[in-house]
């Protein structure tokens, strides 16, 4: 059991690991991509993923966890079922995608690197979130 902004900080550590290492891969990638014209892409894929996905997920998250009553929870409730089944179905996917060679490498370069900075934002957000709430204590 742990207490309410320890999800918080949990949330932080998974989605921030899973962004940078998401963002390595597209970087790793990239090198041999560089143009403005995929700089604009994966800007618009970070763009889109913080808008509609990971932004809203952080703030109902977040919500969640600071409403909850008691002071003490299961590790695991850093994240309801339903989000949990869509970052098993988001690494499934990822990885088949490499690993088939479906994917062009330059669209894991693009794609990759907008969505882990996404990914890695949502788990500084998480963070952030976590210190405003052990400061309001």
């Amino acid at each position: 059991m742990v207490k309410r902004s320890t999800l918080l900080l949990i949330a932080c550590l998974v989605w921030g690991c899973a962004g940078a290492n998401i963002l390595r891969i597209g970087l790793a990638a990239y090198s041999a991509y560089l143009s403005v014209l995929n700089l604009v892409l994966s800007a618009v894929v970070f763009a889109v993923f913080q808008r509609f996905i990971f932004g809203p997920l952080v703030k109902k998250h977040t919500g969640r966890i600071t409403g909850y009553e008691a002071e003490r929870h299961f590790f695991l409730k850093f994240f309801d079922l339903r989000s949990f089944a869509i970052m098993a179905v988001m690494m499934t996917g990822g990885i088949w995608l490499r690993a088939s060679g479906v994917g062009p490498e330059v669209f894991i370069a693009v794609f990759y690197s907008g969505l882990g900075a996404s990914l890695l934002l949502a788990g500084l957000l998480f963070g952030r979130n976590y210190y405003r709430l052990r400061s309001a204590c």
